[in-house]
């Protein structure tokens, strides 16, 4: 159970507040109702219209946890939270009805990141590969490497936000877990930060599971891939002896969705950014309304992918815990967890049409 101080119980109701007024206030706003094209979207997963801009309880939470920063890193935290406000800014147009492409969210979040280097002066320091790491120290190739990760795990997180409270849990417990890596190494700075994350994502939770009430939206979704793809590095930086593939573990679900997706469109010849409905937690809510509950049953079928889902997610984040330190086993770990991953997914399709009602 998760244990929050009075700052951060003010986060979460902060981020449970705004999002209550949104729900109040949908019908009197038509572009906080939802969008009746996301009902006929291939992706699409729910079936009535529903506000998608959550992200503005997460983002209006981060915004205040800077009055609660630890005040040796509060400049450096306020100046991070303003590079996020790019992306974040991007990603509400989205979620408002103004159409930003897959492509230009992406850039948006490259150029947060650029933004957050420029502000920071730092990069990812290390990967845990020998001999990258002999060299991502030089501008030349830590920087790209940053862009290309804060940017693919903030896209990660977009991609699985598909049911009610997958994304929500996914960042939750990544988020408890950066804060338990840092607190094992004495970055007791990051224990603070990671922890307000946590509280304020757990506002939102609350009014988007199990009913869905409320969606993170793009801006959601983009924005809580890059502060807690950020807050990886952080640790890195100021805990020489974390893992870098402990971290990958603390966000394996996005980053294993997301290569999953680039290789199942690359094999149809299709554009990496184009939507579909082959992610993992779409095919684990067809089976059970196939296999289980029967067709028209998706209320249920929703949420109850989630609680199915949750374990498998749950799971990478501990043994990064638990490995936090050992750089060798948190990469074991990793394969073992990518092999399970892919190996699961691959084997799903007969497994479905064995057991179909």
């Amino acid at each position: 159970m998760l244990h929050f101080e009075w700052h951060e119980y003010a986060l979460a109701a902060i981020a449970f507040g705004l999002c209550f007024a949104i729900v109040l206030l949908k019908s009197s706003f038509p572009r906080l109702s939802g969008r009746a094209g996301d009902l006929r979207a291939v992706q699409s997963m729910h079936n009535r219209l529903t506000p998608r801009v959550g992200g503005l309880g997460i983002f209006g939470a981060l915004g205040v946890s800077v009055i609660f920063a630890p005040v040796s890193v509060s400049g450096a935290y306020a100046d991070f939270i303003f590079a996020t406000s790019l992306l974040f800014l991007v990603g509400l147009s989205e979620d408002l009805g103004f159409h930003v492409s897959p492509r230009w969210r992406l850039m948006a979040a490259a150029g947060a990141s650029l933004l957050a280097i420029w502000l920071l002066g730092v990069w990812m320091p290390r990967t845990g590969i020998p001999g990258l790491d002999a060299v991502v120290d030089h501008w030349l190739v830590g920087i790209p490497l940053t862009l290309l990760v804060t940017a693919g795990i903030s896209n990660g997180f977009n991609l699985i936000d598909g049911v009610n409270g997958l994304a929500s849990v996914t960042a939750i417990v990544g988020s408890v877990a950066l804060s338990q890596i840092a607190a094992l190494a004495g970055y007791t700075t990051m224990v603070h930060l990671a922890m307000m994350l946590a509280a304020g994502i757990f506002g939102f939770f609350l009014l988007n599971y199990p009913f869905g009430l409320i969606f993170l939206g793009d801006a959601g979704a983009y924005t809580l891939g890059f502060v807690l793809s950020w807050f990886g590095i952080a640790v890195l930086i100021n805990a020489p002896e974390a893992s870098p593939w402990a971290i990958l573990l603390v966000l394996f679900w996005p980053v294993a969705d997301t290569m999953l997706a680039i290789y199942r469109r690359s094999r149809r010849n299709a554009d990496v950014s184009a939507p579909d409905r082959l992610h993992v937690h779409q095919m684990v809510m067809r089976a059970l309304e196939i296999c289980i509950l029967g067709r028209n049953r998706r209320q249920i079928a929703n949420p109850l992918t989630t609680l199915v889902l949750s374990p498998f997610v749950i799971a990478p984040p501990i043994a990064g815990v638990l490995l936090w330190n050992q750089n060798q086993n948190a990469f074991l770990a990793v394969v073992v967890f990518g092999v399970l991953f892919f190996t699961s997914y691959a084997a799903a399709p007969g497994l479905i049409r064995r057991f179909r009602r």
